[in-house]
């Protein structure tokens, strides 16, 4: 964590974007802060303090995964969100639980060579520049001194009328490497990601790279050539390094549908071992370490957050070891037609900010009055209790449907003010409230 927050700043900035939760907000903010104590704890007791995994439990759509992608992002820490139901036991085909430790290594990477690249990239556009100037107006390796000023001159106008975007249309020909690998067809049950040695780089460094041109125009020249500029000028050793730092003491995995791998082995017939994930997931949870092919990371302070709606199985039915390393239980409640309402209105990126943001780029502006948010949270809740209850994703098709004619008819409605209120939203929305099997189609 760059930027220390305290569990109070946490909780307030997650309430920017999520209505209510307040319980898992604590318990999140709580686990954020306990990273940051640990780091000015002493050596010895450091590596002793083991993190506080989590798990969420309630029905779908009322804001675990969006808690824990908020916190991530306000961590600044690699983040990965993967369901637990696409891992098998080890010997049957499907994902092996190591990806996951894998799949963070690499976004972490990605996110330090994005952060190294926004550092050197003044000094990679600067020689871009000089590269793209020399393609323009090659370097004359002869001649008198005379020639050589000429050049010069004529060399820092066509820097002024690059500068000033007047070559923007001109092309030239850039060279660039050819990044296709050769086809090779790999058996393999787990597929390629899967396999520890990384058959794309080894093939990689085998072939010779082979370069081509392409004519390009100046702005995607300087692009391309800035790019590569900034790549010669990242030390990669240092950014891998970093980024193992970066998974082993703040990365963050969510650990989604965990309820769908609770339950213990079937009497019923064959299944793929459900307990068999749970005891595979376990030494990654404890602690262990998994290669990469940057290198060796180990798990033991990565943060597990935990979810599932659990309306079949019970926390209670995973196995007592891994109940054990997930020792903060929170349970979110079910929304309401006040939070739909709440959520409609007030986050950040709420869905009525961002329709009416929409509508205004075809200059239509669309006004939602209270009564009108009020019938639309009142038809979601309604909708809900009738059918498949999922929460504030309810309220997208709603939403969709509401104002499917505007949408479509926007750019010949120019100029126009369109008022959604109460009357409006019965109109359009009233015939899927009532036939309860046609409601059933709206997600």
């Amino acid at each position: 964590m760059r930027q220390t927050f305290t569990p109070r700043e946490i909780v307030s900035e997650l309430d920017k974007y999520i209505v209510g939760q307040k319980d898992a907000k604590r318990a999140v903010a709580i686990a954020l802060r306990n990273r940051w104590r640990r780091q000015q704890v002493p050596e010895p007791l450091r590596d002793e303090i083991a993190p506080k995994n989590i798990i969420m439990i309630g029905p779908t759509g009322v804001g675990k995964t969006e808690i824990a992608r908020r916190l991530a992002k306000l961590a600044q820490a690699p983040f990965l969100k993967i369901e637990a139901s696409k891992f098998t036991e080890v010997g049957y085909v499907g994902r092996d639980v190591e990806s996951m430790i894998r799949d963070l290594t690499e976004l972490a990477v990605n996110m330090l060579k994005a952060e190294e690249s926004r550092k050197v990239q003044q000094r990679a556009e600067e020689m871009a520049e000089e590269r793209l100037l020399d393609l323009l107006l090659p370097r004359s390796g002869k001649g008198s001194q005379k020639e050589g000023e000429d050049q010069q001159t004529t060399r820092e106008k066509l820097r002024k009328l690059l500068k000033a975007g007047k070559l923007s249309e001109k092309y030239v020909e850039v060279e660039i490497v050819d990044r296709n690998l050769p086809i090779v067809e790999i058996f393999s049950a787990s597929g390629l990601e899967e396999m520890d040695v990384n058959i794309k780089d080894m093939f990689g460094s085998l072939f010779p790279k082979k370069k081509k041109q392409r004519k390009v125009k100046v702005p995607e020249a300087l692009t391309i050539l800035s790019q590569e500029e900034s790549y010669k000028l990242i030390d990669m050793d240092s950014v891998i390094k970093q980024a193992i730092e970066r998974v082993e003491q703040s990365g963050i995995i969510f650990l989604d549908e965990i309820d769908k791998i609770a339950g213990r082995e079937s009497a019923y017939g064959p299944d793929v071992s459900r307990e068999g994930v749970q005891r595979d997931i376990l030494p990654i949870v404890e602690g262990t370490t998994v290669t990469t092919k940057y290198g060796m990371v180990k798990t033991d302070h990565v943060l597990f957050i935990a979810a599932g709606a659990f309306h079949v199985s019970k926390p209670a039915d995973l196995i007592p070891e891994l109940q054990g390393r997930f020792p903060i239980r929170v349970e979110l409640d079910s929304l309401g037609k006040a939070d739909l309402v709440r959520i409609l209105t007030e986050p950040e990126n709420a869905l009525i900010k961002q329709y009416t943001a929409l509508m205004e780029t075809e200059s239509v502006k669309v006004n939602f009055k209270e009564d009108g948010i009020s019938e639309i949270a009142e038809m979601a809740a309604l909708i809900n209790e009738r059918t498949e209850n999922i929460g504030a994703r309810r309220l997208y098709t709603m939403m969709e449907k509401l104002l499917d004619e505007i949408s479509f008819d926007a750019p010949e409605m120019t100029g126009e003010n369109m008022v959604i209120d109460a009357r409006y939203v019965r109109e359009k929305l009233s015939g899927f409230v009532q036939d309860e099997d046609l409601s059933r189609y709206i997600l």
